[in-house]
């Protein structure tokens, strides 16, 4: 592939050439970059000075003195590192996480409990206990985590306000692409602190890299040269690139186009080369025996207590129209396994083939005991039964009859991900006002949005407040006829 350098000017709101030492006087002297360091040298500077004041204010309001300073900060020694390096190993440094206030104050939490505990187990192995007073220590982790938790919210609050006002310090940049980037991405450079001061298209017109060369070498104010780019262009691209090596300046890649998607996938080193995770395992273990034990408590605990109205269900159905008072029919379950879901008998017919119709309002097939089932959904109860044998999970997406699943599959794009976790009596589509037919094909995407929506965002947290909201919508009874 050949290119040409073809310069194009920057907007009016961007100068052509922004020197660094004529930044703009709102920016802050810190850069997006440099958040991380400040962060961990935060939380250092934050263990020791609760350390040390933890052991001061404790010493003098028992005894009347400092106390022994050097033993306050060799448990501060200890602690930080231990501390920051659990933060380090988990990424929880990088801003993106500082910004994710929810799950820092969590693990500040968790990981200071669990380096206190350490801390005890190996003062206990080594018999050395007896050399460090415990209302010093125990001051010590209650000020450390408080100061901790202060610092998440100072950094949260920071990052937040200048992302948004764009205030970090500015890196002058050199932006070459293959076609003109359009200005929100150039806003969202800015607010991570790139300064685009020159921007340089390429096409297929020459080989000419002269321009970008001389440009940088005229102006020693530049710091970096990012490249935007797709990612199947890069070898012949980088390869053009590399007479930009006589310049000596940080040069980076952005990847455009479907590579980017790639690229932010999670990834490790194998030996010499680099494994990308294209999809993840919806939940792992732990996730599992988490969700399969709130199955098995919510279904076996309400099959007890409801088993009186399931039996009155049962003779009513009997008593009302002729025909078994459960209806048995085949639904695919997770990985695709078929399965056969459990309802009550709400019709006069027991569809199960290669033709299954929805219902719909005002259905001459609805019984007149089913017609009040369904509309307080007491039919869909004996699905506690698939929760309890584990066919189907109390919270998932809920499964549609063999023949349907044929038919969406084909006009919706992904509906076999939803297979990717067991089926749910209730789910987040439902809770959402998806219940009821689906007619056309915009109705059956819309639900299935729902449902991938939950499959990557599960937590146990989503589960129960999914239950909670399913009762409200059973009370509403929207499209549930």
């Amino acid at each position: 592939m050949n290119f040409v350098a073809r310069q194009t000017r920057a907007p009016a709101s961007a100068p052509s050439v922004l020197p660094i030492t004529r930044r703009p006087a709102h920016k802050w002297l810190i850069s997006y970059r440099s958040i991380e360091p400040l962060a961990i040298a935060s939380d250092v500077a934050g263990i020791f000075c609760s350390s040390i004041l933890a052991g001061a204010i404790y010493h003098i309001e028992t005894i009347g003195t400092l106390g022994d300073i050097i033993e306050y900060v060799g448990i501060a020694a200890i602690v930080s590192a231990l501390f920051i390096s659990l933060m380090i190993s988990r990424g929880l440094y990088d801003p993106a996480e500082l910004l994710d206030l929810r799950t820092q104050l969590y693990t500040v939490n968790v990981t200071w409990v669990a380096v206190f505990l350490f801390f005890a187990g190996v003062a206990f192995a080594l018999k050395i206990g007896a050399e460090f007073s415990r209302g010093t220590v125990l001051l010590f982790a209650a000020a450390g985590v408080g100061l901790l938790i202060a610092l998440r919210c100072l950094w949260y609050l920071l990052l937040t306000r200048g992302l948004a006002a764009q205030k970090f310090a500015g890196r002058n940049t050199v932006l070459i692409a293959e076609e003109m980037p359009n200005e929100s991405f150039v806003a969202t450079l800015a607010k991570y602190g790139y300064q685009i001061t020159q921007r340089f298209l390429l096409s297929s017109e020459g080989e000419d890299l002269s321009p970008i060369i001389s440009f940088v070498r005229e102006h020693p104010e530049i710091e970096e040269v990012l490249i935007s780019a797709e990612i199947d262009h890069c070898s012949g691209l980088i390869k053009r690139l590399s007479q930009l090596r006589e310049v000596p300046i940080t040069i980076g890649l952005i990847p455009a186009g479907i590579g980017a998607k790639v690229l932010m996938r999670p990834s490790r080193r194998i030996g010499d080369t680099v494994y990308v995770e294209l999809q993840r395992k919806p939940l792992d273990s732990i996730e599992l025996a988490i969700k399969r034990g709130l199955d098995v408590i919510c279904a076996g605990g309400s099959l007890v207590l409801l088993l009186p109205l399931l039996l009155l269900t049962a003779v009513a159905i009997k008593l009302d129209s002729p025909g078994p008072a459960m209806f048995r029919q085949r639904r695919r379950g997770f990985n695709g396994h078929e399965f056969y879901i459990l309802k009550f008998r709400t019709m006069s017919v027991l569809e199960d083939g290669k033709l299954v119709f929805q219902a719909t309002p005002d259905d001459h097939r609805v019984t007149r005991v089913g017609k009040w089932l369904r509309h307080t959904s007491i039919d869909e109860l004996p699905q506690l039964w698939n929760v309890l044998t584990g066919s189907m999970s109390l919270v998932g997406p809920r499964p549609h009859a063999v023949s349907h699943d044929n038919e969406f599959d084909k006009v919706v794009r992904n509906y076999a991900v939803r297979h990717h976790v067991k089926p749910g009596l209730t789910g987040w589509a439902q809770v959402n006002g998806c219940r009821g037919p689906t007619p056309t094909a915009a109705d059956i995407q819309r639900r299935v949005e729902f449902d991938l929506w939950y499959i990557d965002n599960w937590s146990f947290h989503l589960d129960c407040w999914i239950v909670f909201r399913t009762m409200i919508e059973v009370l509403r009874g929207r499209n549930a006829y």
